[in-house]
């Protein structure tokens, strides 16, 4: 019998780059990014906030990160018939907001990385492009 599983996740030094990196990309897209890394428990590994990023935004950068991570799969990928069960559900954790994409590397899942501050498909698109810089998977990332 097996007593205990191992569970890869994501390490902080690599989170922090993740952060760091979005948090560059949507300054340049011109926008107040809000960025959160977690591990495939939903738990928070690095966070970081752009100077006047809107308060919501921390939440729901968190909201997209817990659902690519839980999921696998984008935040925006949840089936519409599924999306507010789901997040009732859940009590809010997760979301159906583009801008949350799995976390893996050689096709082992780590975590996930949630984008909040612009448009849903701009945080999309930073969070795409942060994998890309961070040579992450990116093709469960679309």
């Amino acid at each position: 019998m097996t007593t205990y599983i191992s569970v890869p996740a994501v390490t902080y030094e690599t989170a922090a780059r993740i952060v760091a990196i979005a948090l560059e990309l949507a300054t340049a897209a011109g926008v107040r990014g809000v960025v959160s890394v977690v591990d495939p428990a939903m738990q928070l590994v690095a966070f970081g906030r752009a100077d006047g990023a809107s308060p919501h935004s921390v939440e729901t950068s968190r909201r997209k990160a817990d659902t690519a991570a839980s999921t696998r799969r984008p935040s925006k990928a949840m089936r519409a018939d599924l999306a507010v069960a789901l997040e009732h559900g859940s009590g809010g954790r997760l979301t159906s907001i583009a801008g949350g994409v799995p976390l893996a590397f050689d096709g082992v899942h780590v975590g996930g990385l949630g984008v909040a501050g612009g448009a849903p498909e701009q945080d999309a698109k930073i969070a795409t492009a942060a994998l890309a810089i961070i040579e992450a998977d990116t093709e469960d990332a679309r």
